[in-house]
């Protein structure tokens, strides 16, 4: 029998509506209709006591959760405990991060990923690899004596997932064009991010195929007025997608809100960049041997560099109502339907409409999550 999700609001593509039912029958959003409906009446009802029915969150950067760092268990239990952590918080789709590590660490998180999906892991959408083709410059937290340019046969490896979306991060001025193009025509969707490089750098790698940038403003090169460095040219470009971490940490409220008016509507997008706090009763874990703590939700190593964030997706959809003064319907599309629009899935992911996936999350009147489906199954 089918499910028939009824009394609460539901984000469909004008915005959030009362009065509607969505029926799920198995995996899948059979039909959004009338609450009247008599298809409403002859299936299983489920009471949502008022809330707000929105598209499953879908987190593009994802480096751990539950206590877990990917890097540092590249299986597929550790995949599963990332991806249950995350969906208390309303995710249920996400790539796994890794951050830059050896190529022996990027087969096993490759093969992981792909029994995850292969086994049907709830959530799990492909793999972020998230360097190691980046500047020392701008490293961040990641180990720069882990750096270096691919050959071919590390852009095969990179692009070896198969099933799945595979997302990489690079240095645009780190990989000649051709690379990148090459990597681009196997399939990988390419960002720039952990970059020096300068403005026209930029737009060579945006000309070879980069499609996106990893997590705006941060780890590269500053928008100024003699020299519109990295984040100059994502914010003129048109057609590349930018995630942002909202955390209030990672930027400013007010830049965030530049680019929302610089870059055309649905081009940004939530990520988290979260790291093992989130969905865990520890604070602490280890990043390339050093024990790192999350402290008032702020993570950084020893240097004082940020090492990711203790951001949780419903907590970015409420960050981004609060502080960037979004209606919760756009902050809900940033993030659900622009992740999958820059991941290429907003063919099944992404909205509550006919045919696609049951990827859902209800929230109450706080902007808590009450509850998630993935492929209609309840948590």
């Amino acid at each position: 029998m089918a499910t028939a999700l009824v009394n609460g609001k539901v984000l469909v593509d004008d915005g959030l509506r009362e009065g509607l039912a969505v029926l799920v029958d198995g995996n899948r959003i059979a039909a959004v209709l009338r609450d009247d409906d008599a298809r409403v009446r002859d299936a299983d009802l489920q009471d949502l006591r008022g809330g707000t029915l929105l598209p499953g969150f879908i987190d593009a950067q994802v480096n751990g959760g539950g206590g877990v760092l990917f890097n540092n268990a590249p299986t597929v239990g550790a995949i599963e405990t990332i991806a249950r952590a995350h969906r208390r918080f309303g995710t249920t789709g996400l790539l796994p991060t890794l951050i830059s590590d050896d190529v022996e660490v990027m087969h096993a998180a490759i093969a992981a990923v792909r029994e995850a999906i292969a086994r049907g892991v709830p959530g799990v959408l492909g793999i972020h690899l998230e360097g190691p083709y980046l500047a020392a410059a701008r490293k961040g937290t990641h180990d720069a004596g882990k750096f270096r340019v691919p050959d071919a046969a590390e852009i095969e490896l990179a692009t070896s997932l198969g099933d799945g979306v595979t997302l990489l991060t690079l240095a645009p001025e780190q990989v000649p064009a051709d690379s990148i193009r090459a990597l681009a025509e196997r399939g990988a969707i390419v960002a720039a991010g952990h970059t020096a490089a300068s403005y026209e750098q930029v737009r060579t790698g945006l000309d070879a195929g980069v499609r996106g940038f990893t997590h705006l403003y941060n780890a590269m090169t500053p928008l100024q007025g003699r020299e519109p460095g990295a984040v100059g040219a994502a914010l003129e470009d048109r057609d590349s997608w930018c995630g942002i971490i909202v955390d209030g940490v990672h930027v400013h409220p007010a830049s965030l809100r530049v680019a929302l008016a610089a870059k055309s509507r649905g081009k940004l997008f939530l990520v988290t960049d979260a790291m093992p706090p989130v969905g865990a009763d520890s604070p602490d874990y280890v990043l390339y041997g050093e024990t790192i703590t999350a402290r008032d939700g702020v993570v950084r190593n020893a240097a004082g560099a940020l090492a990711g964030s203790a951001l949780d997706m419903a907590s970015a959809v409420r960050n981004a109502v609060t502080m960037l003064g979004l209606p919760l319907e756009e902050a809900a599309r940033m993030a659900s339907l622009y992740p999958a629009q820059f991941l290429g899935l907003d063919g099944t992911r992404g909205r509550i409409a006919p045919g696609y996936h049951a990827d859902l999350v209800l929230l109450d009147d706080d902007l808590d999550v009450a509850t998630t489906w993935i492929a209609g199954q309840p948590l």
